[in-house]
This record gives C-alpha cells, structure tokens and sequence, in this order.
C-alpha cells in the first residue's frame, strides 16, 4: 500500500508562486491563483467555483510614496488616477505599484546610459563586452512587465479582460460580427 504524505500548509513563495507544504517538509510549486474579480470579468472560462471568501481591498486611492525616484512619481502621477478609475489599484496595492513605477524609472535610466554610451564597450584585451546598463535595463524591463500585467496595464493581459463598463465600445451584434459587418 502506497501512502501519500499530508499537506500540512499553503503559502506563497518570494516568487509569487503558490507553495504546498507536504509532511517532511517538502514543497509542491503551483500556478499563481487568479483573482476572482478577474476570473469573473473574464466570464470563468474554466467554469470552477468561485472563491466567495476572497478578501476586498476598500476602494480608495493610495498616496504616492516620497522615496520614489522622481521618474518613478511622474509615472505614478500619470497611471493613478485612471487606474484607480479602472478599479485596479486600491489602499492595498501601494507597494506593488510603487514597485511597478520604480522600476520604470530605473529601466528609462539605464536606456538612457546605453543610447548615449552604447549597450557595449572595449575591454583593456580588446574585446566587446556588454556593458552593465543592459542588465539593469533588462532585469527592471522584466519586473515592471510582470507588475504592469498584474494591474492589466500590457495589451495581452487586457485582452483577456471583458469589462462590463467599457467606455467608447457599442454592444456588437453577434450576426454582424459573424458575417463582417461594421458593428
């Protein structure tokens, strides 16, 4: 008889990942769960249940943190407010999307070094070597893509979003769409 070891907790991981942690201390890594606002939004497309206990963050818009680097409070100043309108940015989520704006800041910086000093330079031995602005651009690039897609900010993460207020759209009529109307 084959015995299975207990799962004794679930927590996130510093990756974000959902972690089970079996007797003996073992880990089973697992997809990061949806939120269940998005899951509806997207019309629960694999058709489970809904997590009903999930907690809601009270609307309310964060303040700007003052350790932002100033590149950082432009594009805090600039996302705020309409993500706020957008119902995606809540108390709760300040230090994820200081997070989000300070690697904006920090990734513009290091594009800024590598277009006026080139992404490469000559060793004392003659050869090209990356220089270290191209790590920083491309490390920061990925952490505020990873943020931006959290909040619905990159077009793919949009896309899979069916927003029951969507301003400027008219209700398409089915037939027409079918049949490649104008509507």
């Amino acid at each position: 008889m084959i015995t299975c070891p207990r799962v004794l907790c679930k927590y996130r991981s510093s990756t974000g990942q959902v972690e089970i942690m079996m007797e003996g201390g073992m880990t089973m890594a697992g997809r990061k769960p949806k939120p269940t606002a998005i899951k509806k939004l997207e019309g629960n497309p694999g058709k489970r249940k809904l997590n009903t206990k999930e907690p809601i963050p009270a609307k309310g818009m964060p303040n700007c943190p003052e350790w932002l680097m100033p590149e950082a409070k432009k594009e805090w100043e600039r996302l705020a407010d309409l993500m706020n309108q957008m119902g995606v940015l809540t108390e709760v989520d300040m230090a994820a999307f200081a997070a989000y704006c300070q690697s904006y800041a920090r990734w513009k910086e290091a594009q800024k070094h590598i277009t006026s000093e080139g992404s490469t330079f000559e060793t004392d031995k003659g050869y090209q070597q990356q220089t270290p602005w191209v790590g920083i651009a491309n490390t920061n690039q990925k952490l505020m893509l990873q943020a931006a897609s959290e909040f619905g900010l990159t077009p793919s993460s949009r896309s899979r979003i069916v927003a029951g207020n969507a301003k400027g759209k008219e209700p398409e009529d089915e037939m027409e769409a079918l049949l490649g109307g104008d509507a």
